[in-house]
């Protein structure tokens, strides 16, 4: 675990991209410059008895490509030159005018991939300033793009989630699908001071690995000294009681998890439906969560109109047979079920 080493390598920054195509622009302006050179080949060639080579054996289709490459990209270097009237005419009018458009576009392309470096950097410094109270998921393999999902739906806004991944090819995949995203491993202290971890809300570790979550999470802890709250899913549970000593909040066991469901699948078929139900995004219920409103205050939770199940009070969750959940109180948070219809805003407060 690399905790002190602050002075690393600074991360790279993956923002979405934009709607602009650079790739697509720069393989026109190629397009355009290899036509040039064809026409100037094209013309040469047609008229190669009026060149003169310095071997004396005329001019051939490879001499013409050298020609046109060497008079285009340079002055050209005297062993081939025009020794007729018409050749020379053909240079005048239409190698000349070709050189001068072929530098055109070598030097705009450069421009250009300067031009868009130098904003990717602007973009990335005005990122860094602006980046808080952000969501920063370590992790984009299945339950990295789950969560991001998740709290898509629950209204959490997309650039104010962060995903810091290892992989290359996932890294790509996150910014294309909108999101800022740092090529890294959150087990280094630099790569979560580059996600301003101690400027983030929460801290979700997704990490294929239960031993590289504990790590990232001791890592944050050392960072944030637990101001930022840490949520780790492991494999085995084993290694919750680990990652609750190494600073997580909330440990969700992955196999834990699919074990109770697989015994339902056996002992209530329709209850792992209606589990299957509340966890598929985007249609169905689901589960949610939002602050009591005032008219609520002093009701019991049973006679709201969603259905709540649970009463969140000062970070404690009450069941609705707690006799402390009976009223709501003012700063109560309600967890309930919503129906969520596809295509249309859930139904209920959030």
């Amino acid at each position: 675990m690399d905790v002190d080493d602050p002075t690393g390598a600074a991360a790279a920054v993956h923002l979405p991209p934009r709607r602009s195509r650079p790739l697509q622009a720069l393989t026109v302006r190629l397009g355009f410059a290899l036509a040039l050179i064809l026409v100037v080949v094209a013309a040469v060639y047609g008229d190669r008895d009026g060149y003169r080579d310095v071997n004396g054996d005329g001019l051939t289709l490879i001499d013409a490509f050298y020609y046109a490459v060497v008079s285009l990209s340079t002055t050209g270097y005297g062993d081939i030159t025009p020794a007729t009237a018409a050749a020379r005419t053909v240079n005048v009018l239409l190698v000349t005018p070709a050189r001068v458009l072929f530098l055109i576009i070598l030097v705009g392309t450069t421009l250009e991939i300067l031009t868009e470096q130098y904003r990717r950097g602007l973009r990335v410094n005005r990122w860094r300033r602006t980046v808080k109270d952000h969501v920063i998921i370590c992790g984009y393999g299945t339950k990295g793009r789950s969560a991001v999902t998740a709290l898509q739906e629950n209204g959490t806004p997309i650039d104010k989630i962060v995903v810091v991944e290892r992989d290359p090819a996932r890294v790509r995949e996150a910014a294309a699908a909108g999101l800022a995203a740092i090529e890294g491993s959150g087990t280094r202290s630099a790569i979560l001071v580059e996600a301003n971890i101690h400027l983030a809300k929460t801290l979700m570790i997704a990490t294929d690995r239960d031993d590289a979550a504990v790590l990232v999470a001791l890592t944050a802890r050392q960072l944030t000294a637990g101001k930022v709250r840490i949520v780790a899913a492991v494999r085995e549970a084993e290694n919750a009681p680990l990652l609750r000593q190494s600073g997580a909040h909330h440990v969700i066991v992955s196999s834990a998890t699919a074990g109770r469901l697989l015994g339902l699948s056996s002992s209530a078929p329709p209850l792992l439906d209606v589990v299957e139900d509340l966890l598929a995004p985007g249609h169905g219920i689901s589960l949610a969560m939002r602050s009591a409103t005032r008219e609520e205050v002093g009701r019991p939770p049973r006679s709201l109109a969603e259905v709540v199940i649970a009463v969140i009070r000062r970070g404690q969750v009450l069941g609705l047979d707690d006799s402390r959940a009976g009223k709501v109180e003012s700063g109560d948070q309600l967890a309930y079920v919503r129906h969520v219809t596809p295509g249309r805003e859930p139904a209920g407060r959030s």
